[in-house]
């Protein structure tokens, strides 16, 4: 358990500190889709929804269970939504405009490995909620994209800007799109 967190920690640093160097680190790993999945996205789903429901529990004067449960499944859902959104659109772009042979799996570890900054983002800002303006930093995301799409997902250079926008936004936007629908749709989830 304890290897699972500290490998988890060593790729959210180096995705957000050194992203040039984890991304070709990680590009000459081969990583199952299963493996992807079972020992970062999961997890880190969980330790996002765990500070979700710590930072109601440690912020509000009085604890209420409900708001804590929407909370945390309102940002369980964007998150997971977003990220699943996130690599199934980037899938349909990687194929359709950019004309590369069809690679979900590679879509969907660009996209989760993509959002790192975005994961630490959340697990911060939910534990600290004053510290809501630390969301800007959500566009530094546009590089830690810029440097995948050399080294990780080998994007030709004259097409390099024009991915790394729709990229960018594809990361960045589905979570958010995810999280305003739930709060239109279910007028419980308006916390």
């Amino acid at each position: 358990m304890m290897t699972m967190l500290n490998d988890i920690y060593k790729r959210l640093a180096g995705l957000i500190i050194k992203p040039g160097e984890t991304w070709e680190e990680l590009s000459r790993q081969e990583e199952k889709q299963e493996m992807f999945l079972s020992r970062f996205i999961y997890p880190v789903l969980g330790i996002i929804t765990l500070s979700a429901f710590l930072g109601i529990l440690f912020t509000r004067k009085e604890f209420d269970f409900e708001v804590a449960l929407k909370i945390t499944l309102r940002t369980l859902i964007s998150v997971a939504g977003g990220f699943f959104l996130g690599a199934y659109l980037l899938y349909e772009v990687w194929k359709n405009v950019f004309k590369q042979p069809k690679n979900a799996e590679l879509c969907r570890l660009f996209v989760g490995y993509s959002s790192s900054l975005m994961f630490v983002l959340n697990i911060v800002t939910a534990l600290l909620p004053e510290f809501f303006f630390l969301q800007i930093l959500v566009l530094y995301t546009v590089y830690i994209i810029w440097e995948g799409s050399a080294f990780f997902m080998k994007v030709k250079e004259e097409v390099r800007l024009k991915f790394t926008v729709i990229a960018s936004l594809i990361v960045t936007i589905t979570p958010f799109v995810i999280e305003q629908a739930l709060r239109m749709l279910m007028p419980g989830f308006r916390i």
